[in-house]
């Protein structure tokens, strides 16, 4: 029996062009009562190939690793990346482990050429975007 949970593929037709754009595509994923780190994966025209769910986590943390994040982007032919997650706490404010998980990953990302655009936090109260903290 396959988990459909692992098998979730939400292509869309937005083009995401901004933080918001993105908050607007998971509203609903940041209401939720656990840390989860999504990506999303986009075409060169920024169109979402997929939503792919990569890790669950607890109240506070998700664990994450490179692998799981590129796996499927690979596969997809992702142009980009653009990385999620939620703080259950509804604080956007990013964590030390939020900042040294991103720079793993746009070394992963430029590897693979595979580039991360941006790495969001979502809550019910917004987003917060390390592009523009930069």
């Amino acid at each position: 029996m396959k988990l459909k949970l692992l098998q979730v593929k939400e292509p869309t037709d937005a083009r995401i062009a901004s933080p918001e754009d993105v908050f607007k595509e998971m509203a609903e994923e940041a209401k939720a009562d656990r840390e989860c780190f999504w990506v999303l994966h986009l075409n060169t025209w920024h169109t979402i190939i997929e939503k792919e769910l990569v890790a669950i986590g607890t109240l506070s943390q998700a664990t994450v690793h490179p692998r799981e994040v590129f796996k499927k982007a690979t596969l997809n032919s992702a142009a980009s990346i653009i990385t999620v997650h939620n703080h259950p706490s509804g604080n956007l404010t990013p964590s030390t482990e939020d900042k040294q998980m991103w720079a793993l990953l746009k070394k992963a990302g430029e590897l693979l050429l595979i580039p991360v655009e941006d790495n969001l936090i979502i809550s019910r109260t917004g987003v917060y975007s390390e592009l523009r903290d930069v």
